[in-house]
């Protein structure tokens, strides 16, 4: 299934001609925001712009349509395909995967049980469409410089949201998994918590991954790391958005195991990740980071402006690439379960 088609699903376009327009612009869309009687917002080639109702973009709010809480329902059992219980437990963690690999958030009212468990989301009006991208060859210039003497390095990709760092992990993944110029095919784990990597629907990845790549879809990153590690024996783990502390001390045992790891963080630099993460530090397992163009990492650690010194070991089109300043080998033996030595100082 191409974009295109995919994105006529999501959006129904036999309901409503208007998104017969839009859908012909998949490649264009990031995503879509749809808010109960408020303008739609379509985030188009990384710019925000309206959409009338002619399925135009425009950047003038007057011409903007706006959705209805009728529409917002109905587009929801679109989705649901008439059985919203069937995707209830979904629905728990506030968004739906697609197909095509697209996912779709929701906001809205929260029903609770005992005040803490939530057992389901109504009243549906805020919506999110996100919409997957798989860009072949996004890695290609900074796959040299993530590898020595033949071996993966372990890497950390840092950006803000919305920059594409899932896509570029998502590329990673299936260079490493296939095998490429730099190094042999590799066992890969991958932990898609939120499956917005191998984007599954009912458990078939919409996205390609590797030949040589598992999934594990819908636990958590700490949990599902130490998963992979007992029972699939990866060689690589790939994980997106770090940010718990419990996933520093997987990532510890995965680390000491031998395995190497591919990660993602929500940062502008290093020093802006170890202020707000510094679990992730304590046993120094990135080797190399990923950094976005507008941004450098220098040796010290500190995010650079793009005018000043610093030493990338690659400048890779969108992306940089430079050793992490914070890494240090460690020696230690470690169970799966993670009980380790402590680092070397």
């Amino acid at each position: 299934m191409d974009m295109q088609d995919s994105l006529y699903r999501i959006l129904g376009q036999g309901r409503n001609p208007m998104w017969e327009q839009v859908t012909g612009q998949a490649g264009r869309i990031r995503e879509i925001r749809l808010r109960i009687n408020q303008p739609i917002i379509v985030r188009l080639d990384g710019e925000e712009c309206y959409l009338d109702g002619r399925g135009r973009f425009t950047g003038n709010i007057q011409e903007a349509q706006k959705i209805s809480g009728q529409e917002l329902d109905e587009f929801f059992m679109h989705l649901c395909q008439g059985s919203p219980y069937a995707f209830e437990e979904m629905l728990r963690q506030g968004f739906l995967t697609v197909p095509g690999g697209h996912r779709v958030g929701f906001a809205g009212q929260v029903v609770t049980e005992n005040g803490k468990t939530i057992r389901t989301i109504k009243h549906l009006y805020y919506v999110n469409i996100r919409i997957a991208h798989e860009v072949r060859g996004v890695a290609d210039d900074i796959l040299p410089h993530l590898y020595r003497n033949g071996e993966l390095q372990n890497v950390l990709i840092i950006s803000p949201p919305g920059h594409g760092k899932t896509t570029l992990l998502r590329e990673l993944i299936r260079k490493v998994s296939d095998g490429n110029p730099y190094g042999r095919g590799r066992t890969v784990g991958v932990v898609d918590e939120r499956s917005e990597l191998a984007g599954a629907f009912l458990g078939c990845p919409q996205n390609e991954l590797g030949i040589r790549t598992d999934v594990l879809e819908g636990c958590s990153k700490s949990q599902g790391m130490l998963m992979l590690l007992r029972s699939m024996t990866p060689e690589v783990l790939a994980v997106d958005e770090l940010g718990e502390a419990g996933e520093a001390k997987a990532l510890r045992a995965a680390s000491v195991c031998g395995c190497k790891v591919l990660a993602t963080v929500h940062g502008e630099s290093w020093e802006d990740v170890r202020s707000r993460f510094p679990e992730l530090f304590v046993f120094r397992v990135f080797e190399q980071g990923v950094l976005r163009k507008d941004r450098r990492l220098g040796s010290d650690g500190n995010g650079e402006d793009a005018g000043r010194d610093s030493d990338p070991v690659g400048k890779c089109g969108t992306w940089h690439v430079v050793p992490c300043p914070f890494y240090r080998k460690y020696s230690g033996e470690t169970d799966i379960g993670g009980n380790s030595g402590a680092p070397d100082e």
